[in-house]
Formats: structure tokens, sequence, C-alpha cells
């Protein structure tokens, strides 16, 4: 028993002296270098929070037709030699609204006699820019209807208002703050109202803060907020809405968006 246990021991032994005998290179010859570990694969590059993609947008016919791709949305920083230098007149106070999504409409005067905000006014507008989707409704920033005024002296027509205040967006938009509105003037090209309403951004040193502005060509109308503070004034172009189109989507990960741009 016991000499069976030793042949076995014996055994045990050798095999594991052949496990640590690693062979070494024939006489002569030097060993070949450990193959080095393959680098990760390089990560997808983020895409932008603001990246919708790009799609083709054709001109001309025949021959002469020429097309190109062009970004869904494109903005940047509203450059200093833009925003307005001297102060903003007064405006009368008079705003003309009318709620698309609502089909209703407010003519009231946003001063009192003496100058100050006239509260029932300011509520009346605060109902038609009340949230569509929740029916909520806040105390919109009245700097916004200051602007509305200056709107309707300028055309001397209705603003047509197409979205207001949004309880249901992201808390990131200047639409949840009730800091923003979209807005279109009947007879007035979106480019035409917006560049007007660029006139009016005195920036982020201004008295009222930056202010954002954004055109939306395929759905005809404007978006016209008051940043967060201390944020610069912002600029951009937004295709989206409007006839559908085939838009190339991007490609690598997202990530939510962390300033806010509408």
């Amino acid at each position: 028993m016991r000499g069976t246990a030793l042949i076995l021991a014996a055994v045990l032994l050798a095999g594991a002296s052949s496990a640590l005998a690693a062979p070494g290179p024939a006489p002569g010859k030097k060993a070949a270098p450990a193959s080095p570990a393959k680098a990760p694969a390089k990560a997808a590059k983020a895409a932008s929070p603001s990246n919708k993609g790009s799609f083709q947008q054709c001109s001309g016919n025949g021959a002469a037709r020429k097309c190109h791709r062009v970004a869904v949305f494109s903005g940047q920083n509203a450059p200093a030699a833009a925003l307005r230098k001297d102060a903003l007149a007064r405006p009368s106070g008079d705003v003309w609204l009318k709620a698309v999504n609502l089909n209703a409409e407010v003519r009231a005067n946003i001063y009192k006699a003496d100058g100050s905000f006239d509260e029932e006014s300011l509520a009346m507008l605060d109902e038609l820019f009340r949230c569509t989707a929740t029916n909520e409704v806040r105390a919109v920033n009245a700097k916004l209807y200051e602007h509305l005024s200056r709107l309707n002296d300028h055309y001397g027509k209705p603003v047509e208002l197409v979205s207001g205040f949004r309880f249901a967006e992201r808390n990131s938009s200047r639409h949840f703050h009730a800091s923003a509105m979209d807005v279109r003037v009947p007879g007035v090209s979106a480019y035409e109202l917006k560049k007007f309403a660029e006139t009016l951004d005195q920036g982020k040193d201004g008295p009222d803060g930056g202010m954002g502005i954004g055109i939306y060509p395929a759905s005809g109308f404007v978006h016209i907020d008051f940043r967060a503070p201390g944020e610069p004034s912002f600029r951009w172009v937004d295709w989206s809405g409007g006839k559908k189109r085939a838009v190339k989507k991007p490609t690598g990960r997202t990530q939510p968006a962390r300033k806010p741009t509408s």
C-alpha cells in the first residue's frame, strides 16, 4: 500500500517538473519577442446633443441642378459685433397676440398709466402662453411681452404664437422656464422676423441678459428667448419640422443636452 503511494507520488512529481520546465530557444537563436497587446478599439466619437443629422438640399433644374448636404441643426454664439450697443426704446405696451393652437387672441396693454406692469394684462397673456399639452399656466418672463409689443409696434400686425410655456419640456429648455416663445407674423418671412429680433439683443452683459434666437425655415417660425443668467446670446437654424425629408442620422453615441438651445 505504502509502495503504491510512493509510485503515485513519483508520477505526480515528474508531471509537475515537466509543466514547470518551459521549452527554451534553440541554441544560437534568440527568443521571439512577445506580441504586443492590441490597443482597444477607438471609441466612437460622441455625437453633439444638438446633432440631428443632415439632409440633401437641391436647387436649380436639369443640368444646373446642384445638391449638397445640410445639417438639420447648426448654431453658434452670437458675435459681439452683432449685438445691440445702444439702449432699447420703451415699447408702446400694446400687444396683439393670437395663439394658433388655442384659437384665441388677446389685445391688451401691458403697462399701467404709471408705467408699471399691468398684472391683469400679464395674466391674460399668460393664459395664451399656457402649455398646450398639460394646460399648466406659469408667469411668463414679462420681458418677452415687451418684445411682443416691439414686434407689434414694428409690423403693425398681430403676432401669432406657435408655442409658449411647455411644462412637459426638458428643463434645459427656455420654454420650460417660461422664458421663450415661437412666433410668426402674417405676411412677414421668418428670415425677416429673425433679422429684426436680432436687433433687440443687447447680449449677456445688457440689462436684460442674452437672447437665444433661432429660425425654423421648414415650419416658418422664429424662436425668441432670454438665456439663463450669464449665458451668451445664441443663434441657430433648425430645419426639423415641416414636410418630411430623408435625414441621415449621426453615428456614434448620443448624450443628453447640457445647455439650453431652444
